[in-house]
């Protein structure tokens, strides 16, 4: 009989005679299964001992009195914004002489600390925001008074935390109806004063922008092409922050688009 390795064609006949050598269970897996026997690929072993896997329904001995923590027990939410309408009291706002808001808030937080206020009067706030101008021709942010005149405080009212503020120096009264203090409500208190950036972080300042020119008012030129030339500004784009400036160019009037910063005050 033909020796079937000897007559194989693809080999040419050249190929050594190999001996049958003995297989585990884990290398003949891994030939017939592409795999270990656990992974399914081929006749799967028997573990028996340690490296026994605990069924479906036992228990690992690892884990074996762990805490099993519920995915959704890992999501954090973020903390929410504190408004100042939910602090503790009520705010008001008081009147005082014009110019001397920081003077007035000042001798109010004098007084909380020498009469020994702090379980009543908590804040005095002068709203401030964010201003965008022009001076010069460049663009400049100032922080200006949303409210000249004005301070916002946020207290217990009784007759004598009445009293600390009502007699401070530069007070002329509380705002309200007959003379009587009136709280101001939530939207009040809320579109005066922004949001903190961060639970009990400072009262932030808001930002509108501010035009210092008007429709009508003559102006310069600073450069470009109609450098030093004059003329009246005939429509503003507050957008885009820009102008159409009415320029006499050889006796007839023409409407120049200009920025901010391009043109100045004569």
């Amino acid at each position: 009989m033909a020796d079937p390795v000897a007559d194989n064609p693809l080999d040419g006949g050249n190929q050594p005679r190999h001996e049958a050598t003995e297989l585990t269970a884990d290398e003949a897996a891994a030939i017939l299964g592409g795999g270990r026997p656990e992974e399914g690929g081929g006749a799967q072993v028997e573990r028996s001992g340690a490296d026994a896997t605990p069924d479906a329904g036992g228990a690992d001995p690892e884990l074996d009195g762990a805490e099993v923590i519920d995915a959704e027990d890992l999501i954090v939410e973020a903390p929410r914004r504190q408004s100042p309408y939910d602090r503790p009291g009520s705010w008001y706002v008081v009147h005082t002489q014009s110019g001397y808001e920081n003077k007035v808030k000042s001798n109010i937080q004098s007084r909380i600390s020498s009469m020994g206020m702090e379980d009543s009067i908590f804040e005095v706030v002068i709203p401030m925001e964010d201003v965008i101008e022009f001076k010069g021709g460049k663009k400049v942010v100032v922080q200006k008074k949303v409210y000249p005149g004005y301070l916002y405080l946020r207290c217990f009212l009784d007759d004598r935390s009445w009293d600390v503020i009502r007699n401070t120096p530069g007070v002329t009264g509380f705002v309200g109806g007959a003379g009587k203090p009136l709280p101001l409500s939530r939207a009040d208190v809320e579109s005066a004063l922004a949001q903190p950036d961060e639970v009990g972080g400072p009262v932030t300042t808001r930002q509108r922008p501010k035009l210092e020119y008007e429709v009508g008012e003559s102006v310069r030129v600073r450069q470009g092409p109609f450098a030093d030339f004059s003329g009246q500004i005939a429509e503003i784009n507050e957008d885009q922050l820009k102008v159409k400036v009415l320029v006499n160019i050889f006796g007839r009037e023409t409407p120049v688009e200009l920025e901010f910063s391009e043109i100045a005050k004569l």
